[in-house]
Order: structure tokens, then C-alpha cells, then sequence
């Protein structure tokens, strides 16, 4: 009898469930695309984000607000970075998990949920170094999975990816065509939905309901089983971030 460890379980359910979203066209009238997860499906997490205050939070002053029960971070022409800060959620360090928040950009921001991170006090109080699930406004980076600070790349959009141990990486599935799942990505007022899985060494990123980037880190110098969270803000032109309905569930 095939016996399927934790991990194999996740990658088989997320190739099952990315095979079957890559046949559902997008949603029309602001609903969900077909196999598209319900953004208020919260049953078993727990809210990290109150709506009203930065509770349990700490970013750079002046750069982070809570304005209509969202977390905005904006930088402005007279107010821009000169390194990347986030906004760090002090609730304790996570381990394996399932994270779901809605997030939105203006087009020439650039940012990213920041997981299993660690500070670097030497650079900031708001530096980070660690997983990201990265995101920006034109949507060219958008779902990927990558490293802050640190090995960088590790899974484009459309791909699932594996690190070993000598630094190899290797392409274990295509999950789809990076441009068609870009498309799956509003933009404008359009909220977005991100959901991280991380279980064991395993790394999963779903968008809007569809699997966008995957990455099982095997390589034991470089790879982290728990972590700090954190929202970014990124160097570059004004931009405004705004993040809401933040959920976690510990696995």
C-alpha cells in the first residue's frame, strides 16, 4: 500500500486543486471564479487584525494607519524609504500555518507578506529576513514565493519548485502558465485574496483561489521551520498598501 507522508498530502490536494482552477475562467460582476475559495471562509482561524487598531502590531511611525478598517502603509513624495520596513506582528512566532487576509495595491507599489522572518537588528527594528509571499502593483511578481534578504527567487509564479541540500533547484511541477494565473489577479479597487500554507518544509501560495507558486526547501542552511510575520513596504515611488480581514490558523 502507497503510504503518503504530511507533505505528500499537501502537494497532492494543491496539484489537484491547481489542475482544477487552471480550467475555471474568471469570475464576472466581482464574484469569485469557479472553484474560487470563499474570502470569508474563516472557520478555525483566528482574526490578527482588530479593524480599528494596530493591537499586537509594530511598524516605523509615519509610515503605517488604520483607516477604514484597514492597514494602510503610503509613502509619499516628501516622506519616501530609504529601506525596505514592515510591520511586524508581535502576536508570538508562527510555525506551521494557514494565513488568509485580503490585500490591495496602487500600481507602482511593491510589497509582500513577510513569514517565518526574523529581525535584523543591526539594519532596523523593522527589518526583516525570511519567506515572502511577494506582490506589487503590476503584478509581475505577484504570488511568487521568495526569500527577504536572503536566497531570493526560490519558486516564480506557475511553478513548484524544490531547493536541496547542495543549493540545486529543481522544477518539480508546472502549476500553469505565470501570465493566464497573473490574470487571475485584480487590480484597481479590486481586493485580493492570499492564502499561505506552510507545513513542515512545504510552501504553498494561493491567490483569488488558484495555486500560484509552491516551494519544498530541503536545503537545512538556509531554510526555516518558524518565524516572525510581517507586512511590507518597500523602497521605491509613492505607493499605498493596504492590507484587511487578516486570519490565522495554526496547523
Amino acid at each position: 500500500m502507497l503510504r503518503l507522508t504530511k507533505s505528500s498530502w499537501i502537494v497532492s490536494l494543491v496539484l489537484f486543486i491547481s489542475a482544477a482552477a487552471a480550467q475555471a475562467p474568471p469570475g464576472r460582476g466581482g464574484q469569485p471564479a469557479r472553484g474560487a475559495v470563499a474570502p470569508d471562509d474563516h472557520a478555525g482561524f483566528e482574526a490578527l487584525f482588530d479593524g480599528r487598531t494596530l493591537k499586537d502590531w509594530d511598524g516605523e511611525p509615519g509610515f503605517w494607519r488604520v483607516e477604514n478598517g484597514t492597514i494602510v502603509g503610503e509613502t509619499t513624495a516628501e516622506r519616501p524609504l530609504k529601506q525596505n520596513t514592515f510591520l511586524v506582528w508581535r502576536g508570538g512566532s508562527l510555525r506551521d500555518f494557514e494565513l488568509k487576509l485580503e490585500f490591495r495595491l496602487t500600481a507602482s507599489a511593491n510589497s509582500g507578506v513577510q513569514y517565518r522572518s526574523v529581525i535584523l537588528p543591526g539594519v532596523s527594528k523593522w527589518a526583516m529576513r525570511g519567506y515572502q509571499a511577494d506582490m506589487d502593483g503590476a503584478n509581475n511578481y505577484t504570488g511568487m514565493v521568495y526569500e527577504e534578504r536572503g536566497r531570493g527567487f526560490l519558486a516564480p509564479r506557475g511553478a513548484f519548485n524544490r531547493l536541496a541540500e547542495n543549493k540545486t533547484s529543481k522544477q518539480v511541477a508546472v502549476l500553469g502558465d505565470a501570465e493566464a494565473l497573473k490574470g487571475f489577479v485584480k487590480t484597481g479597487a479590486d481586493w485580493n485574496q492570499l492564502h499561505i500554507i506552510a507545513k513542515g518544509f512545504t510552501l504553498v501560495h494561493v491567490i483569488n483561489g488558484h495555486v500560484m507558486a509552491m516551494f519544498m526547501d530541503e536545503e537545512p542552511q538556509g531554510r526555516a521551520s518558524e518565524g516572525l510575520l510581517g507586512l511590507q513596504l518597500h523602497v521605491g515611488p509613492p505607493m499605498k498598501n493596504e492590507f484587511r480581514n487578516i486570519f490565522i490558523k495554526k496547523l
